[in-house]
């Protein structure tokens, strides 16, 4: 692999890792959003 390969590669993965925590995040507010809303009923 060259290291032209190499960095295109970290650099996907880094995008990757950064949408998989927005997606995580995103839901932890959504949980807790609607816990708030159940509570408050």
């Amino acid at each position: 692999m060259t290291p032209e390969e190499e960095t295109e590669l970290k650099r996907r993965q880094k995008t990757r890792n950064l949408v998989l925590a927005g997606v995580l995040l995103f839901l932890v507010v959504l949980f807790y959003a609607i816990t708030i809303v159940r509570m408050g009923d």
